[in-house]
């Protein structure tokens, strides 16, 4: 899909037809999402750099994230996304700055320029250059990417009084639980670097204004206070994984500690009934009229005494 914007009376609007080059001509912002051939075929018309292969700009080396053009430059951006299951995925863009146009192009269609768009579009006198466009977005990724580190300690913080507490808590399922909160903390961090790497390039060949350099730098700012508490997310799961693990090992240990002591009270009383059990013909208590009550005492006392014994001790 290819979508297509230009300014009028100081707005963002979005052209109806954009699928020929000479429409494109007059564009600021040009977002390729999922491109066929022919739109690709007619952006490069326009601005003149062929577009990388959506594929190649999956990598994440710094070799292969940036490219320096004579028109203009190339950043790749990672954004973290949900899926058709709810679960979360990084999705990459890419950003051609040309002038006073802006490509971007993606496998997927990003919420955040999305909302970009829209309150460029809604906004009167706020039509940004590309360089400004790049670095909005920056913000806008890294306020998301805020909210949901910020939702993500509310829920370890949930999960660790359903650990201490242990309310009948199924402790698997924390443990299911908690290697998903890791698995979100991971490519929000991944992200996070991926801004960062972004800023900086852009600090250092971007040739920005003096605010635009001010904005990158506060940006840069929240991303490292964000990178510190994504540290301490991510040390707080290890701990309540750790914390999970070892209650299933007292659990299971409790468990062991009853047979132990269950065999130990019953070991004495097997041997007395073993000692009785035994086929000689000459057994002294054989034909003791007490001798079967005896024996059963014998097996009580020998039982209990150990039962009382632990008991006693705190063992159970």
């Amino acid at each position: 899909m290819l979508k297509a914007f230009v300014v009028e009376n100081n707005r963002l609007i979005r052209l109806d037809a954009p699928a020929a080059p000479e429409a494109l001509v007059d564009a600021v912002w040009i977002d390729l999402i999922k491109p066929t051939p022919e739109e690709i075929g007619v952006v490069e018309q326009v601005i003149g750099i062929e577009l990388p292969n959506i594929r190649e700009t999956e990598e994440i080396e710094a070799t292969s994230h940036y490219e320096v053009y004579p028109q203009g430059l190339q950043v790749n951006c990672s954004f973290l996304l949900h899926d058709e299951g709810r679960n979360f995925v990084i999705a990459n863009a890419v950003f051609l700055f040309t002038g006073h146009c802006l490509v971007s192009l993606s496998a997927h269609a990003i919420p955040s320029l999305q909302f970009l768009q829209r309150r460029e579009a809604n906004t009167l006198g706020r039509v940004p250059d590309p360089l400004s466009t790049i670095l909005a977005l920056q913000e806008i990724k890294i306020e998301h990417l805020a909210d949901m580190a910020e939702e993500a300690y509310l829920a370890i913080d949930r999960i660790s009084r359903r650990i201490f507490n242990r309310d009948d808590e199924v402790l698997e399922e924390i443990i299911g639980f908690l290697s998903r909160q890791d698995d979100l903390n991971g490519k929000i961090r991944l992200c996070l670097m991926d801004g960062q790497r972004d800023l900086n390039f852009l600090l250092r060949r971007g040739r920005l204004t003096h605010d635009h350099i001010q904005s990158a730098n506060d940006t840069l700012e929240d991303i490292r206070t964000l990178l510190s508490h994504n540290a301490f997310l991510s040390e707080r799961i290890d701990f309540l994984l750790d914390a999970a693990l070892g209650f299933i090992n007292i659990e299971q240990n409790k468990i062991i500690k009853i047979f132990s002591i269950a065999a130990v009270v019953f070991m004495p009383p097997t041997v007395v009934a073993s000692i009785y059990g035994m086929n000689f013909h000459w057994f002294p208590e054989l034909s003791w009229q007490w001798g079967y009550p005896f024996s059963l005492l014998l097996m009580v006392i020998s039982g209990v005494t150990p039962y009382l014994y632990f008991k006693r001790k705190g063992w159970l």
